[in-house]
């Protein structure tokens, strides 16, 4: 099958040897965003900033790739602190409509740069 590499520079670049997004068919995988400022490539304020930011660096990376947020099918949520799920879930029920995708959250340790949060999704596009 077919790959096609995503990239877009609404979205950080990526810091290491990966793709901000791969699409295969109908499908799109895109790899984890954290809070960066797209423009600076810094970590933005507090742990809510950081969940809004990498979620509209994921939306701009699943928008290059042809679809939105309402397109994926399952998303992966890593917190550094899982004390601060409800705040994340709040602010995805916010930026994701219903029907809602599957989704995973797990605690992690760290995540790269000192961010709090990071989101990860796979995505479906729809035939035209």
């Amino acid at each position: 099958m077919k790959r096609e590499i995503i990239a877009t520079s609404e979205a950080p670049a990526a810091i290491g040897p990966y793709s901000q997004a791969v699409k295969a068919g109908s499908m799109v995988f895109l790899s984890g965003q954290i809070g960066l400022d797209p423009t600076t490539g810094d970590l933005v304020g507090d742990f809510e900033a950081q969940v809004r930011q990498a979620f509209a660096n994921l939306s701009a990376v699943a928008r290059a790739a042809g679809g939105s947020l309402a397109d994926v099918v399952k998303f992966t949520l890593f917190l550094t602190d899982l004390g601060r799920f409800a705040a994340a879930n709040a602010i995805m029920a916010e930026l994701v409509a219903a029907p809602h995708p599957a989704r995973s959250t797990v605690g992690v340790a760290s995540l790269p740069r000192g961010a709090q949060f990071e989101v990860e999704a796979i995505l479906v596009l729809r035939a035209d």
